[in-house]
């Protein structure tokens, strides 16, 4: 039976050691809409989007309790796949993290890891990558030259083309603005909202302005512990709990 759900959180707790840095979070995440996660610094966004892609399993001391459901299935169970579930839930960080290769190489590395050798699959995806990322226009007469020479959006644009290249069915994306200027911002702001129609989009950001404008559903955490989570007009105009709201007209945090 498949869920109506793209991931169900069902009481995550997780330690680094001795810190307890989530407390007992319980969401259900629906497919096809971006949901943003708010919080002051240190509140636990990023460790619970890492979470959703076991990136968490790389930290020391890292341990959990509770479960991830992705497709139903539980992520941390024993016969969940590490590398499968990265696949197929992609994870755009917060400052552009091109490889020091061809901007082609750059988007069809993933393929070649999990084995695509045709050439013109690979020229094919690259192209609806690329397209996707709305980055084709600016780098289709020059795939061969590095990466690092394309535009802090450019190269984050670039970073979105080569995770959605494998396919995934979710992207996460952890602050992924908060090295852009303005404009850039703008449009990867702009392509994130476009890519719900395909992929179901979980983002981390401490501006909630940008949470005001580009998602459907808003979670605010404080302190390891959800505080309130709605559609995101609801939140913003008229939150359940004194909390956010006072977090949200810049009382703290």
């Amino acid at each position: 039976m498949t869920s109506p759900h793209a991931i169900e959180i069902e009481n995550l707790n997780v330690w680094y050691g001795e810190k307890h840095v989530l407390k007992d979070i319980s969401l259900k995440i629906p497919p096809n809409r971006v949901t943003a996660l708010i919080g002051p610094s240190g509140c636990g966004k990023s460790t619970l989007i890492r979470c959703l892609n076991r990136m968490n399993d790389f930290i020391r001391d890292f341990r959990h309790t509770g479960r991830i459901l992705f497709q139903g299935e539980d992520i941390y169970g024993p016969k969940a796949d590490p590398i499968e579930i990265r696949r197929r839930i992609g994870m755009v960080f917060q400052r552009p993290n091109p490889f020091p290769k061809s901007i082609y190489e750059n988007v069809v590395y993933g393929l070649r890891l999990i084995g695509v050798r045709d050439q013109e699959t690979l020229d094919t995806i690259v192209e609806e990558s690329l397209k996707k990322a709305a980055l084709w226009d600016q780098v289709k007469d020059r795939l061969d030259a590095s990466a690092l020479s394309l535009s802090g959006g450019e190269q984050q644009r670039l970073c979105i083309a080569r995770t959605i290249a494998v396919n995934p069915e979710v992207v996460l994306f952890d602050e992924p603005c908060s090295a852009l200027d303005p404009i850039a911002t703008a449009k990867v702001e702009e392509l994130i909202v476009s890519l719900k129609e395909e992929y179901t989009v979980i983002i981390v950001t401490h501006n909630m302005q940008q949470a005001a404008r580009i998602s459907d559903l808003t979670a605010f955490l404080y302190m390891g512990e959800l505080v309130e989570y709605d559609q995101t007009e609801k939140i913003f105009t008229n939150p359940s709990v004194k909390l956010t709201e006072d977090y949200i007209t810049g009382r703290f945090g």
